[in-house]
Order: structure tokens, then C-alpha cells, then sequence
């Protein structure tokens, strides 16, 4: 697969074929010019089998190879010798006993960057238990924080776990080891863990507990829903808008916008009387539709967005002028991201399985005898 021209052009990542944040952080690299090599197993794996359109998967080739098997293990021995980088999402331990392990690898390349993500990290007392998304949102107060105060916390999609917690921390930290070996020659170990990307997440929370501004009951913040001026609003057509004018001159276009005389409202910041300010704005935004309060407020320092659902959001005018969405292995997806002046970002659909894998051994830096030796031992899988 010709790679473009990103911001990551020449570096080579292996990436152990995985679930959401080793192949969210692989994806990222890959778009970003990157030339990353998915080592999948001869079999998929169970969760994968029914992803017709795995998004995750583009940008980058694959081959599949046993590693369990002497050809297999000579094979990876051989890319990971001519690789910058691994990206692997194993518990703890797995690829040491697969003998793949940072020490392993460092010996094959000593300037490799191993990079690990998992939900607890490679060590402490929970390191080796299974666990998802939930619960690493669920330990590090995360969870806590979400949600109605009367209600248990809600289940959110797996957004801040799995990938800003996970596959986006792996990545900054593949390329920031990346930037440091380019000085010293030397590779090390990134340890990415949910947990501790999640914690770095709720800094700013965090803060604001520091300086007293933070309530532990949930629905009892600014930011988690329980000022009037920062939700959503149900409409008169049954859908939703937001609006989060937390600033004063903010707060003021918006009321004067939605009609409202803020002389006979109670003052914005007066916690006693936020239900009742609440119950005035619910019975406002209940006279429009989500369309009519768009035309209204979008585009003014009302701080408003309409709740769209996900083929609302490929088609709103804003999104289209920046191409934010692109259409990949028949499919609308988000396009890369950030975007680069001079060195952009490039999405490729992916391959699941190379065809003739031959070529991106060669481009790999494997000579026709080693590739024939492989093919010989039954190393490569087409």
C-alpha cells in the first residue's frame, strides 16, 4: 500500500492485531503517515468476526502469521528487527510468554519502541484482571461524576476509556518516545494505561476540587448538568438542543435570543433558584422545534448545538465545509485528525489480509530468499 506523505512518513510500527485502543492508536499513526504493519492471527478474533466494516483497520496492510509456530516467530523476529515500533494490547505477560516481550524485542532492535496499552497498566494488584471500559471509568471516579444525582451513573459509549484514555495516550506516547530516540538511539517500554489516561482526563475535575468548587454528588456541577445555563433541552418536535453559555455575556445573548427577560428570571449564578430558572428554559425551548431554535441560535455567542444524530452530524453544513467525515471501504467515516498545513493526514481503506504479502515483506526489508524461506515454513498466511 503506497503511503502518503504525513507528518509520520518513514517510521515503521508492528501492531499485534487487538480490540479498540492497540488498533485505535495504530489507526492514528497510520493516518498520520506511518507505514504500520498489523500481524493478525491465523483465526480472527471472536469480537471481530461480525465487524463486516472494521473503520479501525484503515490506513495499513496486514498479515497474518502463527507465531506460536517457529516460522511464525522467525518472521516477526525479522519486521520487529527492521521496525521503530510495536503497539501491542495483551494482559500483562502474554507476550512475554510468547517470547515477544520488551526485553526480548529490545535485544532484536535496540532503539525499538514497545508500546503497551491496557485497562490497569503492567503492574499493581489489578493488573492481571479482565476488565473494560466501564470499569476503568468506574475506578478512577470517572463514572462518578456522570449522570443524575438520584440515578445510578449512566454507561457511556466507550469513548473515554477505550480511546482518549487509551489508543489517543498510546499514541502520544509511541510518538514522544519516537522524538527521544531519534537523540539517543535507545528504545524503551510505554506503558498506557486507561486507568491512568482516564485520571489524566479528570485533571481539570480534579482541580476544581482542589479549590472547592467541585461537589462529590453527582448532578451538583456546573459542567455535570446541574446549571441551568449548561444542558440539554427537549424541544417541541421531541429532539434536543444544548447550550452551555457559562459566561455571563454568553448567558445574556442567550436569554435575550430565546426571548426571555433576564430582569425577571432569577440571577444566573443563585444555586437556590436554579430549578426554578431551569423550569422557565424547559418551558421556552418546549415552544420550538430543534430546527426553528437552530436557525435561531446556531452561529452566535448563544454557545448552542442541536443534539444530531450521527447521519445529522455527516450532513450539517459546518461538518461538510471541513470534510470532517469521508466515505472508506463504503462506509462514512470521521476523517483524520489534526490536520496538518504542510504534511497531511491521509486515510486508506484497509486490507484485512494482504493478497500477495510478499511485496510488503520486501518493502520490509526481506530479501526473496527470506521470504521464500518463510513461505517454505508455513510462516506467512494468505
Amino acid at each position: 500500500m503506497k503511503r502518503p506523505m504525513g507528518p509520520l512518513h518513514g517510521i515503521r510500527i508492528i501492531e499485534m492485531a487487538s480490540l479498540a485502543p492497540g488498533p485505535h492508536a495504530a489507526m492514528m499513526l497510520a493516518d498520520l503517515g506511518a507505514d504500520v504493519l498489523r500481524i493478525d492471527r491465523p483465526e480472527p478474533m471472536e469480537s471481530n468476526a461480525n465487524i463486516s466494516v472494521n473503520l479501525l483497520n484503515r490506513s495499513r496492510d496486514s498479515i497474518a502469521l502463527d507465531i506460536k509456530t517457529d516460522g511464525g516467530r522467525a518472521a516477526l523476529s525479522r519486521l520487529i528487527g527492521r521496525a521503530d515500533g510495536l503497539i501491542e494490547s495483551y494482559r500483562p505477560g502474554v507476550m512475554e510468554r510468547l517470547g515477544f516481550g520488551p526485553d526480548d524485542c529490545l535485544a532484536l532492535n535496540p532503539a525499538l519502541v514497545y508500546g503497551r496499552v491496557t485497562g490497569w497498566g503492567q503492574d499493581g494488584p489489578l493488573a492481571l484482571a479482565a476488565g473494560h471500559d466501564l470499569n476503568y471509568l468506574a475506578l478512577t471516579g470517572a463514572l462518578h461524576t456522570l449522570g443524575d444525582p438520584d440515578r445510578p451513573p449512566p454507561v457511556p459509549l466507550n469513548l473515554l476509556g477505550d480511546f482518549a484514555g487509551g489508543g489517543m495516550l498510546l499514541a502520544f506516547g509511541i510518538v514522544c518516545a519516537l522524538l527521544e530516540a531519534r537523540g539517543s538511539g535507545q528504545g524503551q517500554v510505554v506503558d498506557a494505561a486507561m486507568t491512568d489516561g482516564v485520571s489524566s482526563l479528570m485533571t481539570y475535575i480534579h482541580g476544581f476540587r482542589a479549590s472547592g468548587l467541585w461537589s462529590d454528588r453527582r448532578g451538583d456541577n456546573v459542567l455535570d448538568g446541574a446549571a441551568p445555563y449548561y444542558g440539554v433541552y427537549e424541544t417541541s418536535d421531541g429532539k434536543y438542543v444544548s447550550v452551555a453559555a457559562a459566561e455571563g455575556k454568553f448567558y445574556a445573548e442567550l436569554i435575550t435570543r430565546m426571548g426571555l427577560d433576564e430582569a425577571g428570571l432569577p440571577a444566573q449564578h443563585d444555586r437556590a433558584r436554579w430549578p426554578e430558572l431551569r423550569q422557565r428554559m424547559e418551558a421556552a425551548f418546549r415552544t420550538r422545534t430543534r430546527d426553528e431554535w437552530t436557525e435561531l441560535l446556531e452561529g452566535t455567542d448563544a454557545c448552542f448545538a442541536p443534539v444530531l444524530s450521527l447521519p445529522e452530524a455527516v450532513e450539517h453544513p459546518h461538518n461538510r465545509a471541513r470534510h470532517a467525515f469521508i466515505e472508506l471501504d463504503g462506509a462514512t467515516a470521521p476523517a483524520p485528525s489534526p490536520r496538518f498545513s504542510r504534511t497531511p493526514a491521509q486515510a486508506t481503506p484497509g486490507k484485512v489480509l494482504l493478497d500477495d504479502p510478499d511485496g510488503t515483506l520486501a518493502a520490509w526489508g526481506l530479501d526473496d530468499q527470506d521470504i521464500a524461506g518463510l513461505r517454505e515454513r508455513g510462516a506467512v498466511g494468505r
